[in-house]
């Protein structure tokens, strides 16, 4: 590993803990509101990363350090429990439940748009020659030496939020999408739930994720580039 990437990895830490512990703290919340306190009383209804990486030490710490180390990007997962039971009997508030973890990664990519838009029109932050998921401002001329940093850390949350937001919604198990597709639509429902079951078929969602998100992501995420030079 370099030494820029060295210097990057507790920016790049802190936004990955920040955007898995809202998008799970959101599972967790709707659950809650919905009529499940699983993850509730397990205290995962918290903006505090700790019950998050209590729960999955693998997904929160070793793989984010291992992809970080070999990629310079980093990825992982956590997970808020529910109860099943739960499920069954209110398909539309599981849905919802699983909506909202995307729905979290949202707000925080347009929270961190509208600041980095604010910070361009003020002259905070200036575009960069070349932009990157986590360089998409650079500081302008005569800024503290914070804002830099600042500005490295909003662009990896919100490039970071508005990809686990897409991804998190394509409708495969175990994502969110086909869960929020199974409550709603009462026919896939008893499919999905067969599906779930059998072991391959999360390493297989994903793998399908993975190889789509690319077409889905791109275009969207030079969208968004645009939207930040103009």
């Amino acid at each position: 590993m370099d030494g820029q990437a060295l210097a990057l990895f507790p920016v790049w830490y802190a936004a990955f803990l920040l955007s898995l512990t809202c998008h799970e703290a959101a599972h967790a919340w709707a659950a809650h509101q919905g009529g499940d306190d699983t993850a509730y009383l397990a205290g995962q209804v918290s903006l505090s990363p700790w019950p998050h990486i209590r729960r999955e030490p693998l997904g929160t710490i070793l793989v984010p350090l291992l992809t970080y180390w070999q990629t310079h990007w980093m990825m992982g997962w956590a997970s808020a429990p529910y109860d099943p039971y739960w499920e069954q009997r209110h398909p539309r508030r599981a849905a919802a439940m699983s909506a909202a973890g995307p729905a979290a990664n949202f707000l925080l990519f347009a929270v961190a748009l509208a600041i980095l838009k604010v910070g361009l029109s003020q002259g905070v932050w200036a575009i960069p020659s070349m932009m990157s998921i986590d360089r998409l401002v650079t500081a302008a001329p005569g800024t503290p030496g914070f804002v830099d940093g600042l500005g490295r850390f909003l662009s990896i949350v919100l490039s970071l939020n508005l990809m686990l937001g897409i991804f998190n919604l394509f409708p495969f198990p175990p994502l969110d999408g086909g869960a929020v597709l199974a409550g709603l639509v009462a026919p896939v429902r008893s499919f999905y739930v067969k599906l779930r079951a059998v072991p391959a078929a999360g390493f297989v969602g994903v793998i399908a994720a993975w190889t789509i998100s690319p077409y889905v992501l791109r275009p969207v995420l030079l969208a968004v580039r645009e939207i930040l030079r103009s």
